[in-house]
């Protein structure tokens, strides 16, 4: 069989990056305005209040991946700085700072990073996806690639096993499908393919593996960078499983 031409290569791996970004798009379409857009990554803080207080009353808890317009920022005398920020046209109130990250603020990418390090499992994978969206020309994005891909891989063995707990054989049989298309729409997958992860079934193992996009972006991305090294090593692995 003929090799995929370069120009099919491209269009296919741009296509994966546009899938892999779908959610935040939808989410830009609903951007707010008013000022510097900036992105929820830290839910645990991210409490809307009616003045810029840690014991202001409670409007709402915004969602991480929520998008705010930033209008001015208050440091108050705890030291804690607010953003007023808006989130509707008609709703805005005051944000803990370190709740957000910003495109428009230098040093936001790096401060996203250190959140990033201190992240374990789908925390991980959701809040690196946001840094890919929301930092496409960071420095760090060979390095968040690199986290992402590897949580990914790591989850494709902790879902394996939830998969082949759950999934009854004889049900399987019983309702006639293939065995890897009950294990590839398995419905603990669905939070990861909303962030662009896709999984494929090894037969031999019985098993989802990672499909490998953020390594081959890393590749086409960043060839000379740390991270692309890695990136080959681990593409050469997985197309070594493919042939077995």
């Amino acid at each position: 069989m003929k090799s995929a031409s370069p120009p099919l290569l491209l269009s296919v791996l741009c296509l994966s990056i546009l899938s892999a970004s779908n959610d935040h798009a939808i989410a830009q379409a609903r951007r707010p305005t008013g000022g510097p857009i900036a992105v929820v990554v830290d839910e645990r803080l991210a409490a809307l209040r009616r003045s810029p207080q840690l014991s202001g009353k409670l409007i709402q808890r915004l969602s991480r991946g929520r998008l705010v317009a930033i209008r001015r920022a208050v440091r108050i005398s705890e030291g804690v700085t607010f953003y007023h920020v808006r989130v509707t046209r008609r709703r805005s109130g005051w944000l803990q700072r370190e709740a957000v990250v910003s495109p428009s603020r230098v040093g936001d990418d790096r401060r996203l990073y250190r959140l990033l390090l201190a992240s374990e499992d789908f925390d991980l994978i959701v809040r690196s996806r946001i840094f890919l969206d929301t930092f496409p020309r960071s420095s760090l994005q060979p390095a968040v690639l690199k986290l992402f891909a590897s949580a990914a891989e790591a989850s494709a063995d902790k879902l394996s096993l939830e998969a082949s707990r759950r999934l009854n054989q004889k049900e399987m049989i019983g309702g006639g499908g293939p065995e890897f298309s009950y294990y590839l729409n398995y419905s603990g997958l669905d939070r990861y393919n909303r962030q662009g992860i896709r999984f494929e079934f090894d037969h031999q193992g019985k098993k989802l593996r990672y499909d490998g996009a953020a390594w081959r972006e890393i590749i086409w991305r960043y060839p000379k960078a740390i991270e692309a090294e890695e990136a080959r090593r681990r593409m050469l692995i997985l197309s070594t499983r493919r042939v077995e």
